[in-house]
């Protein structure tokens, strides 16, 4: 008889939890799961409680026989775990709102994932992480550990690079694309096939088919595509993208349309404040609602936060790797090969076949000339932001700073980077060691 599966949600505190918590109620047959443990800080226990009996009231109501366990130490959640999901953010939306603001008041796009803000949010996040990988190769050694955690591609190369742990890295915007897709042509998802080429949150779709007909060219013509709620709605330049040669991420917006999405962040953080202060709305939100001893499932509002499908892209990879289904999804792993003009262990945004002993990347049979240099640039300051992670180097930050498309003057980048550093002392430790 099978004992049932172990996971622990790292993070478990966050507004998304129910969603995550609906999709192993949903898939308890594919993935019979026994014990869900959540993860939180002392800082974070206030939701941790709300979010964890919302999770207890809805597992209730499924009738499955699984526990649900809070708790604010990781240690006493991880032994035997079989899968470890991180959804967590270091510094929580305080340290966000810096990210944003900043860079803005330099002239620089202020995002928590792209450019220098992403750069920031990896600082504080991949030392954590590791600390969490050390925990669990003593605790948990064969677990899969699946990230979430922004900016999701630098992370798991770190954890690929520096720890000996299984791990993959996911986004949202994939499975988003693919929800997009299904509405646009009314179609079931099996009919759908996609194949993506890039970096996280820097992906291009060079091959879109429905039931076996290529839709790419229509796409491109068209000049539409999905965009997610966190990201200003802007129109692409329809001339531009026909001649692409692959539908662009609504993350490209940031390069291809720098300077309308520069005005559009400095006007909206003027009117409504800056991307982390508008979630912290939704979430204030939310969490009323989660307080309600009658709520029992995820609540429609939770659609709001930007992250919509992300739990459903989790659940769906747990299943694939536990049931060896060997179907495809894209996910965020090292290259070995894929794409042939990249360094084998740098971690790209690709179509994987998915196996019980994990991903292999599909290689990709079609990468314009015209992304490769933004991929180049971009994938060089991730590998430089990594190292200056690591060691705390400022000089390797700048360096990475320098090379990122969206910075257009080293010596802005150098005063930005060191007020954003002072700015996010308490959770740089290794930029502030003394000689």
């Amino acid at each position: 008889m099978e004992k049932g599966l172990k996971i622990v949600v790292i993070g478990g505190g966050s507004s998304y939890t129910p969603e995550i918590v609906e999709g192993f109620i949903n898939n308890y047959d594919r993935l019979p799961v026994r014990e869900i443990w959540l993860v939180d800080i002392p800082q974070g226990k206030w939701k941790l409680d709300i979010v964890g009996n919302l999770a207890k009231r809805m597992v209730e109501k499924s009738g499955l026989p699984i526990q649900v366990n809070l708790t604010l130490d990781r240690r006493e959640a991880l032994p035997g775990a079989d899968f470890v999901s991180t959804q967590m953010r270091v510094g929580m939306l305080e340290a966000r709102s810096w990210d944003e603001s900043i860079p803005l008041k330099y002239g620089i796009i202020g995002q928590e994932t792209t450019g220098p803000g992403g750069m920031m949010k990896a600082f504080r996040t991949i030392p954590v992480l590791l600390d969490i990988c050390r925990d669990m190769e003593e605790l948990c050694p064969d677990a899969w550990l699946l990230n979430f955690t922004n900016p999701a591609g630098m992370v798991t190369e770190a954890l690929s690079k520096y720890s000996k742990i299984k791990s993959i890295g996911l986004c949202n915007a994939p499975i988003g694309m693919h929800k997009w897709l299904m509405k646009e042509y009314d179609a079931p998802a099996s009919s759908i096939y996609m194949e993506f080429v890039g970096l996280n949150h820097l992906h291009w779709i060079t091959q879109i088919t429905v039931n076996g007909e290529s839709k790419l060219e229509e796409l491109l013509g068209s000049g539409s595509g999905y965009s997610a709620k966190n990201v200003p709605q802007l129109e692409w330049n329809k001339s531009f993208i026909s001649g692409l040669g692959g539908v662009p991420s609504y993350y490209l917006k940031y390069f291809y349309l720098r300077d309308e999405m520069l005005k559009e962040l400095q006007e909206a953080s003027k009117k409504d404040g800056t991307r982390a202060e508008v979630v912290k709305r939704v979430e204030e939100e939310l969490f009323e609602l989660y307080k309600d001893p009658e709520l029992t499932e995820k609540p429609k509002q939770l659609e709001k936060r930007g992250g919509a499908y992300y739990s459903e892209a989790a659940v769906n990879l747990m299943c694939s790797l536990y049931n060896d289904t060997r179907d495809i999804q894209t996910l965020n792993v090292p290259n070995n090969g894929a794409l042939d003009f990249l360094p084998g262990d740098a971690c790209i945004e690709v179509n994987c076949i998915v196996t019980k002993q994990g991903p292999i990347p599909v290689t990709v049979k079609k990468v314009p000339e015209s992304i490769k240099g933004l991929i180049c640039a971009v994938k060089t300051y991730e590998v430089l932001a990594i190292e200056a992670a690591i060691t705390g180097d400022r000089s390797i930050a700048l360096q990475a700073l320098a090379h990122h498309p969206l910075i257009s003057s080293v010596n802005d980048a150098e005063k930005m980077l060191e007020e954003m550093l002072e700015q996010n002392k308490a959770y740089l430790p290794r930029f502030f060691a003394v000689e």
